[in-house]
């Protein structure tokens, strides 16, 4: 009696493990390997169940594929890579004792673009390596995808097709062809190679900032005190007032005012090592009004590699209190809510006390888009800085204070 009621529990572990949806990721046998992996902490914490959990995993067969990319989902990214790499060790040993691996099933993933970015670019890998034919030819719809690895894909395609085109002597398509890679790319490197072609092959003239939607003209007031990166959460004035004729004390009591500032930068940068020169420990503001010819929804995306808030309007949208992990084109997309008319942006930068060379920066670049990442300009927009006209009016100011002291 006991060997039957063992052969029906087994029969019908089974059976659910077999009807288990392997896009859910329901299936029992699962759920606390994956669950395990998703508890890995920093320095080391829960490696050790987190190995025998993955060893585990990796045993499993081709159906636990698409769970463990689910389980990418708002997992960190020590427990991300964990789970990345038990997928691919779960895919090489179907693939080495001849199993297949359902494509359908993961192209069903990889069309899901709410899923983590890391998650859909593994899914894409594995479907490219069943049917690299049926993946290519997802390629183009790629061009607007929220995961930088698979627009960057779309985006190098239409690069290397304008390239062709442009050796063909066929300058229009190449021209049209470049412009649209332009639009979809986000990638810095990709970006600098289509400006290169439009500028020095095809002779084009480029505003990058305007084509993308960065805000180029800015006030800025700076240096407030970040000791021991207290500043993130402390109010200085400009977060209750915008008096430009105001003065205000700043780090080590030195008198701080507003000036005004704008870049010539190509992606909009705006650094305030400039103005105020490389210094630790500090934070500044900037401060831009922005007009809008109707109330809409929007999209403020930012790049830093600082600590920072932002404020539309005088209400807090976001912050984030890290520093120097790194900064790209839209690096974070912050959904809001334009009204007609002006709209006012605040932002706070903060530098905190690392000393070496690659914790120098502290800068910022935002734009204004639509969801699709497609400029919106605001009504009463200026002309886009000219580097040489930037150096001049410097050399003029530089010119007057010269003859002020003369004098």
């Amino acid at each position: 009696m006991k060997l039957i009621r063992s052969i029906l529990a087994i029969s019908l572990l089974a059976f659910t493990c077999f009807n288990a949806s392997p896009v859910r990721g329901e299936n029992a046998a699962l759920t606390p390997l994956l669950t395990t992996l998703k508890q890995v902490g920093p320095e080391g914490e829960g490696n050790a169940e987190a190995a025998t959990a993955w060893r585990e995993l990796t045993q499993q067969g081709g159906d636990a594929i698409v769970p463990t990319l689910e389980a990418m989902d708002g997992a960190s990214p020590l427990a991300r890579n964990w789970m990345r790499a038990a997928a691919e060790a779960i895919f090489e040993k179907e693939v080495k004792k001849g199993a297949s691996v359902d494509p359908n099933v993961l192209q069903t993933f990889l069309n899901n673009r709410e899923h983590a970015h890391l998650a859909r670019d593994l899914a894409f890998d594995l479907f490219t390596r069943i049917n690299p034919d049926e993946a290519a030819s997802l390629i183009p719809s790629m061009l607007d995808d929220p995961s930088p690895g698979l627009r960057r894909l779309a985006v190098a395609q239409l690069i290397n097709r304008g390239k062709e085109q442009l050796e063909a002597e066929k300058t229009e398509a190449s021209l049209a062809t470049l412009n649209e890679a332009l639009t979809a790319a986000r990638d810095i490197e990709q970006i600098n190679e289509i400006a290169q072609l439009l500028r020095e092959k095809l002779d084009q003239s480029l505003d990058l900032p305007k084509h993308f939607g960065f805000l180029s003209h800015w006030h800025l007031i700076a240096p407030f005190d970040n000791s021991e990166r207290k500043g993130f959460d402390t109010v200085f004035p400009p977060e209750s007032e915008i008096a430009f004729a105001a003065t205000y004390t700043g780090k080590e009591d030195k008198e701080v005012k507003w000036q005004e500032y704008e870049t010539s930068d190509d992606y909009g940068m705006v650094d305030f090592n400039t103005p105020f020169s490389p210094l630790k420990e500090v934070l500044g503001y900037a401060y831009t009004e922005y007009e809008s010819g109707e109330a809409r929804d929007a999209e403020l995306r930012l790049g830093s590699k600082n600590a920072w808030k932002i404020w539309l309007n005088g209400e807090l949208v976001f912050g984030r209190d890290e520093y120097h992990r790194g900064a790209r084109i839209d690096q974070y997309v912050l959904p809001v809510k334009l009204k007609k008319g002006k709209n006012a942006l605040l932002v706070k930068a903060c530098q905190n006390e690392q000393e070496q060379t690659w914790t120098v920066e502290w800068q910022f670049q935002i734009r204004i888009c639509d969801s699709t990442g497609t400029a919106i300009l605001a009504t009463d927009r200026k002309p886009t800085p000219k580097p040489e006209v930037k150096a001049r009016r410097r050399g003029e100011e530089e010119k007057r204070r010269s003859s002020e002291v003369a004098k």
